[in-house]
């Protein structure tokens, strides 16, 4: 799990998606929505604009697990 900090109080999952590497672009987000293929606490997730608060754990395609932490 990697930890992924922020300057805010929250951010939008393409934002922090983004910030930490783990796509391109928000069209890249989307597909991977579409498939079903990012969870947000072990639940899958459907919106790419959902905004996150530290300790939310984001999961892409089983894989890569990212957590949302403050500064």
């Amino acid at each position: 799990m990697m930890d992924i900090a922020i300057h805010t109080d929250m951010i939008q999952l393409d934002q922090f998606l983004k910030l930490a590497g783990a796509v391109a672009s928000g069209g890249e987000v989307k597909a991977l929505l579409a498939e079903g293929m990012i969870l947000r606490n072990d639940v899958p997730e459907t919106a790419r604009r959902r905004k996150l608060v530290p300790g939310d754990v984001i999961t892409i395609d089983g894989n890569d697990t990212y957590r949302v932490v403050r500064v």
